[in-house]
């Protein structure tokens, strides 16, 4: 007699997979926030969640969009023991998340967003080595830039177990970069400071060593991670290296400027939502009650 419990728990999980995909690129499209993946995947299935997250994220290229970087997220240890994980988490970067040249942060193309402020790292050599250290890192950065991650949810009330966030291209939003290149030799991420207002007014506050004590150990993770995944870091993408303090609330119109010290400042205005604004895919964002998603 054959034995079909293999074969029928492989299909389970791919009809998992593409459920949960399609759900959350709905959510996207009609911009209404949907239930939690996990109760397709699991709250604890990892591999499962990121194989949704190539699905959707693939989904997007297939329309046109393109790889620039990579994002990482759980970068904070509170946040991590929040999320019931002992990682970071990773998603991707495409080129239509870059808002850095607009006038102002679109409304419409978000859910139930915030923002934090971080390091970005431009890549200016291929991370695919067998034998990645922090100095073989550092070495491959181009420069660094201030940066700030709109992150997003596309599942309701950011209702998210680590599940739900990965399989959402790890609360990937938009992102802006600041106009100050830093040779990687001309600061020390870990001591940086970081300071963001809220029209005007001081809402977040932190450093480096809030990004798994030091953003060059956060890359480090994703460039091994990456290549473990088989899709190694490239010379020219961006990395957003994950959180330097809590997220602050963008309510329409609100004006958010992040300082860090020794890579300047960067500012982005949010928008009003215009309902009659073409639509894009979103990813999710950190739950109301935690205060770091990177």
């Amino acid at each position: 007699m054959t034995d079909v419990r293999e074969p029928t728990a492989v299909a389970h999980r791919e009809t998992a997979v593409a459920e949960a995909a399609a759900r959350l690129t709905r959510a996207a499209h009609d911009r209404r926030p949907c239930a939690p993946v996990r109760e397709l995947l699991g709250a604890t299935d990892i591999g499962l969640a990121y194989a949704v997250q190539r699905r959707v994220v693939g989904g997007r290229i297939a329309a046109g969009a393109r790889v620039v970087g990579r994002k990482i997220g759980l970068t904070s240890a509170s946040v991590q023991r929040q999320v019931g994980v002992d990682r970071p988490d990773f998603g991707v970067l495409l080129d239509d998340m870059d808002v850095s040249a607009l006038p102002a942060v679109p409304g419409h193309r978000l859910l139930q967003p915030r923002v934090e402020a971080e390091i970005a790292f431009v890549l200016a050599a291929d991370l695919d080595d067998d034998d990645l250290d922090v100095e073989r890192v550092r070495s491959a950065v181009g420069h660094a830039v201030a940066a700030l991650e709109i992150v997003d949810s596309r599942v309701a009330d950011w209702d998210i177990a680590i599940t739900d966030t990965i399989a959402d291209n790890a609360s990937s939003g938009l992102f802006v970069l600041g106009r100050q290149r830093v040779a990687p030799g001309e600061f020390t991420p870990r001591d940086v400071t970081m300071r963001l207002y809220a029209d005007g007014e001081l809402a977040s506050e932190g450093d480096g060593a809030a990004c798994l004590g030091d953003p060059l150990a956060a890359l480090l993770w994703l460039a091994r991670t990456a290549r473990e995944f088989g899709d190694p870091l490239r010379a020219g993408q961006v990395v957003l290296s994950g959180a330097l303090g809590p997220l602050v609330p963008t309510p329409p119109g609100v004006t958010v400027r992040a300082e860090l010290s020794g890579l300047g400042s960067v500012t982005a205005t949010f928008a009003s939502e215009d309902p009659e604004a073409p639509q894009a895919p979103q990813a999710p964002q950190a739950p109301e009650e935690l205060e770091e998603h990177g």
